[in-house]
């Protein structure tokens, strides 16, 4: 018996004017909201509470350092050492569709405008908070693993990397991906459900590049379909019971399954440049199932939620042993790697090469950089000399096949432009080890690596471990590939910063973590060297929030457009209102709900909620207007099996107001649409 512990808590932010991480495109910025972003936590501890495991996956990009540093800091001074460096695992899904700006080395400021406070505020506050809740609501239970196939929702975006890799490698798996999801079930001593957390391989990028709606993408949809499930009667986002579905070694997985088109001509695209014989690598984009890129999201989302819950209710192996937690910093720009008795190579100073502005399938780069090269390109190489200074001889040798294209680890104005210092760690529950990694390790790299520590645990006596990665953790590093798919260029390698040894550089490393776990001596490992925790200027381009203005004789809240009388299901309400800047709200509360859509019940004459923002079925966007004007248009996209009836629209908003000469103040405000039925 373990005392377990969730927490589910909000963690969107601003969702309007701040770029959505992911894509690096800095024309997708926040315009509106399809659902909100929550971190999810879950506690594990010994009977005494002495010793405990915190993993968290929170619906955002990736984990960043800053985000990292800052949450422990908080648990620090309200829980002492119970939450620690080295048992707080912080996990990133991967959507592509939330909120930048949270990161504090100077690369990730180009796309997302610099440091955005109250993005970074809302996602510490939100972590912060799911922890508070599942240490607040720990209770005696039981854990059950389970493991299966899912199918119908991978490709591999980087084929011909990956068939770079050994035959005799490749020989022993079916797939160049991998499709095995493990599920991690919790319920009390009495059997009821707590929580799931399921760790699968896939890319949130069902939702494209083009998509300015705040989202947690396919699998977050799934953590949806799982929690309404579970908490029956509940609005969206309420209820006890969390689902988290976690990512894991995605590097090169996509879940746009019709593969590479191209998209002016409908011809395949599937070769190694992934470009197109008119207009080149940007015109090459892997579509998913559906036929848009919400209905893509909700197929893969509901395969991934239907096999989690499969493995969810046939769980039976139960999951007991002690509770052990290993963690180090590295300076990953210096690791030295034996590959033999008589070979050892080294880490490189972090760059990023030509291929990296290529961007992929699921979301293509700029310019004219294409996958897959090993040559530099003299007129971008020359402009990048003049603009950010030429890499030294030693950081080109040290990357080679990669041709450079920024080599942030010499780049250090205002800040470095990359992390030197990266966490590795693992967290040991009895039989499941959770190897918590600072990024994004492509089908074959997580192979390797899991194969590795499961050996380092059989020989030190520990056999029969489950072992599973989770991708994304603690700092963000870009990808990982292995040696061989590194010397052919494609986007994921010329993203591994490190060089070509990353790979053998983290095995190595978390062969000595594993080894501590299973020797019970990680009380000797050495922390390593601390990150630093730079006095940051709140330095950004996203627009103040200025003075709002309702049009003349209107009011904030007024109805511009109304809803007709009547729909049915499977058609679009849509309503639009004398709208103000969301982001008021997110400033002034942690956990806003812009909508409701309620139902009259004649029994109580009264207006009952029966959805919300965060349901998949609405979508609110905000469009700024000029003179200090905006409007709001709410959708309801009416499901099957709606009940029929008389129902409303309402928008909650704030809107600024100046008080004073230079005093302004933010006021809260609602509007309704007229009541129509669902016939």
């Amino acid at each position: 018996n373990y005392l377990l512990g969730v927490g589910r808590a909000d963690c969107t932010g601003p969702v309007a004017q701040v770029p959505l991480m992911g894509y690096a495109n800095p024309d997708q910025v926040g315009g509106g909201l399809l659902t909100h972003l929550y971190s999810r936590a879950f506690i594990v501890a010994d009977p005494d509470g002495s010793r405990r495991v915190v993993f968290v996956s929170a619906d955002i990009g990736m984990m960043s350092q800053r985000v990292r540093l800052e949450v422990l800091q908080r648990l620090k001074s309200k829980y002492g050492d119970l939450y620690r460096q080295d048992n707080v695992i912080l996990s990133g899904t991967h959507t592509h569709s939330g909120p930048g700006g949270y990161f504090q080395y100077t690369l990730f400021w180009i796309t997302s405008k610099g440091l955005i406070k109250p993005s970074l505020n809302a996602i510490v506050n939100g972590i912060v908070k799911s922890i508070d809740i599942a240490h607040e609501n720990m209770k005696r239970g039981r854990l059950f693993i389970n493991r299966g196939t899912v199918e119908n929702s991978q490709i591999n975006r980087s084929p011909f990397s990956y068939l770079a890799n050994p035959e005799s490698e490749r020989s022993r798996y079916s797939s160049n991906t991998d499709k095995e999801m493990v599920i991690l079930k919790m319920v009390d001593e009495d059997g009821q459900d707590l929580g799931l957390i399921s760790w699968f391989a896939v890319h949130p990028v069902s939702m494209n590049n083009t998509n300015h709606l705040v989202n947690s993408d396919n699998v977050g949809y799934a953590s949806y379909l799982f929690e309404q499930e579970k908490n029956k009667g509940m609005l969206p986002g309420e209820g006890s019971f969390v689902a988290a579905f976690a990512s894991s070694n995605l590097g090169d997985v996509s879940p746009n399954t019709r593969g590479p088109t191209c998209v002016n001509t409908g011809e395949s695209c599937d070769n190694p440049q992934s470009t197109c014989p008119i207009g080149g690598a940007a015109m090459c984009m892997a579509k998913g199932p559906g036929n848009d890129m919400f209905e893509s999201t909700r197929i893969i989302g509901q395969n991934i939620y239907l096999k989690a819950k499969e493995l969810y209710e046939k769980a039976s192996q139960e999951v007991r042993g002690p509770l052990i937690s290993a963690h180090q910093w590295v300076n990953m720009s210096d690791v030295s790697v034996e590959l033999n008795a008589t070979h050892t190579v080294k880490t490189c100073k972090p760059a990023l090469g030509h291929s990296f502005a290529a961007g992929t399938i699921d979301g293509v780069g700029a310019f004219n950089f294409t996958q897959g090269s090993v040559e530099g390109d003299p007129f971008w190489d020359q402009i990048r000399d003049q603009l950010l200074g030429e890499p030294s001889n030693e950081t080109k040798a040290c990357h080679k096949p990669k041709p450079i294209l920024f080599s942030t680890g010499e780049m250090t104005w205002p800040h470095p432009w990359h992390p030197d210092i990266v966490d590795v760690q693992i967290a040991a529950i009895g039989s499941l080890a959770i190897i918590a990694v600072p990024g994004e390790f492509t089908t074959m790299s997580g192979r390797r690596l899991r194969e590795a520590v499961r050996s380092e645990f059989d020989s030190q006596g520990t056999p029969n471990m489950n072992v599973v990665i989770a991708g994304l953790c603690n700092v963000y590093t870009h990808y990982i590939t292995t040696y061989e798919e590194y010397q052919v260029q494609r986007y994921e390698a010329a993203s591994t910063i490190y060089g070509p040894h990353t790979l053998s550089a983290y095995i190595q490393l978390y062969r000595g973590l594993a080894r501590a776990i299973a020797m019970n001596t990680t009380q000797d490992l050495p922390r390593g060297p601390e990150p630093p925790f730079f006095n940051m200027l709140d330095l950004t381009l996203v627009p103040p929030l200025r003075v709002e203005q309702a049009p003349a004789s209107k009011m904030f809240g007024d109805v511009l457009q109304d809803v007709r009388q009547q729909y049915r299901a499977g058609e679009v309400v849509e309503v639009t209102f004398v709208g103000a800047n969301p982001r008021n709200s997110a400033e002034n509360a942690t956990e806003h709900n812009f909508l409701t859509v309620e139902r009259y019940t004649n029994s109580s004459g009264s207006w009952q909620a029966v959805q919300n923002d965060v349901s998949w079925d609405t979508r609110f966007y905000w469009t700024k207007g000029s003179g200090g004007q905006s409007n709001v248009t709410i959708e309801w996209h009416v499901p099957a099996g709606t009940e029929l009836g008389t129902y409303r629209v309402r928008y909650s908003g704030h809107y600024r107001k100046r008080v004073a000469l230079i005093n302004t103040t933010v006021v809260p405000f609602e509007g309704s649409s007229s009541a129509f039925e669902i016939t």
